[in-house]
């Protein structure tokens, strides 16, 4: 069996791969050559950048598995691969804790102002050092305040762990899960509770901060009618998907002052973010590196390999 690794993978999992004995091809080949390269291989391993559409698999017959490092599958035509027998595995466990720690790191930066005073600083630290002090030191303690969820599986599951483990109350909703056991703290303390799912509704009108955790949607789950509906002053994360959350709206929350702040790792129209995006003091930002940690990444490639192995002993 032969494996195309188009878009990388940890060297754990290539080597997982070669133990099971696959010839694993590590050669980046570009998209408009694959369409007469990819029948070489029985499978493939692809992250955001390489796509699988539909003419890509029917020039590819002898293709048997495709494996996406990471969570969404947006890249990949899916149902259609199905329907010539290609099995789609991805990695949804593997970048969850990375993901989750990554929007708490944003809430803090927010909460304190440190995306704001970071900047400043670094320009006006030696000149303006007392100004600024005074400027940025309405900082907010997240202890006894309530984090609202937008998705409550994998990534949302770890976020309420991380929340609660700093003392935070969560609620959350979520169509597909009506509650969840989450783990607090490390493993051999034992500590569990309980979240238990409400509608949208509950969680915009009374949570003080708001992360969202969902898959790819046709349309903005929240815009201007959900942020009027938040508190004032209502800090809002995003590190699930671009266009999960309509920018304007953002925008014009930021300027009413409806939104203290917000923190976005995924953007509309990436990799060319809206500039007013990324130019505003108020936004925190990121580059789409949720799940970019040396521990997801080895996570990412073990979970992967052992799918891609099991689908070709299947096949």
């Amino acid at each position: 069996m032969k494996v195309l690794v188009n878009d990388g993978i940890e060297e754990i999992g290539k080597k997982l791969m070669e133990e099971a004995g696959i010839d694993v091809d590590m050669n980046t080949i570009t998209q408009d050559d694959l369409s007469t390269r990819l029948n070489e291989y029985d499978g493939i391993c692809v992250r955001s950048a390489t796509k699988v559409r539909q003419n890509l698999i029917d020039n590819a017959p002898n293709l048997k598995v495709i494996g996406r490092g990471g969570v969404g599958l947006d890249n990949i035509d899916v149902d259609y691969a199905h329907s010539k027998g290609i099995k789609v595995v991805n990695t949804p466990a593997a970048s969850s804790r990375s993901v989750a720690e990554l929007a708490i790191a944003h809430l803090m930066s927010i909460a304190r102002n440190l995306h704001m005073s970071n900047r400043a600083m670094s320009l006006r630290g030696s000149a303006d050092f007392a100004k600024l002090k005074k400027a940025y030191s309405n900082g907010t303690e997240l202890e006894g305040k309530t984090i609202g969820l937008i998705g409550l599986g994998r990534i949302g599951q770890e976020l309420a762990s991380c929340a609660f483990g700093l003392g935070m109350n969560v609620i959350a909703t979520d169509p597909f899960v009506k509650e969840a056991t989450i783990k607090i703290g490390p493993k051999h303390l034992g500590l569990t509770t309980t979240v238990v799912t409400t509608d949208i509704d509950t969680v915009l009108t009374s949570s003080d901060f708001i992360s969202v955790h969902i898959p790819s949607v046709k349309e903005p789950i929240i815009g201007k009618k959900e942020i009027e509906m938040m508190k004032d002053g209502v800090i809002l994360i995003n590190t699930s998907r671009g266009g999960v959350i309509n920018e304007e709206a953002i925008l014009d929350g930021l300027e009413s002052g409806k939104l203290r702040g917000v923190g976005l790792d995924v953007f509309v129209g990436e990799p060319s973010p809206d500039a007013q995006i990324l130019s505003h003091d108020k936004i925190s930002l990121t580059p789409h590196i949720g799940a970019s940690t040396e521990e997801a990444q080895n996570k990412v490639g073990i979970e992967l390999a052992q799918k891609i192995i099991e689908s070709l002993k299947n096949s």
